[in-house]
């Protein structure tokens, strides 16, 4: 809740998805690297799957992946 209050956002959910898109862009140790990326259309999001991005977190339409590089 104190980093939901400093941040300024207007609910925790927000927090958290900057915490999941932040652990996605800069991996949870110093040693892992990924290419991020996102999409919302249906064809993208199977073309990112299937060159083998994981799926991350949803924020409204938009779906964020990565990729260990």
């Amino acid at each position: 809740m104190l980093v939901k209050e400093f941040l300024g956002h207007a609910s925790l959910e927000n927090t958290s998805l900057y915490i999941q898109v932040e652990q996605a862009i800069f991996g949870l140790s110093n040693d892992d690297e990924y290419d991020v990326t996102a999409a919302n259309d249906k064809e993208d999001i199977k073309k990112l799957i299937s060159v083998g991005l994981e799926y991350i977190c949803q924020k409204d339409d938009i779906l964020f992946f990565r990729k260990r590089k």
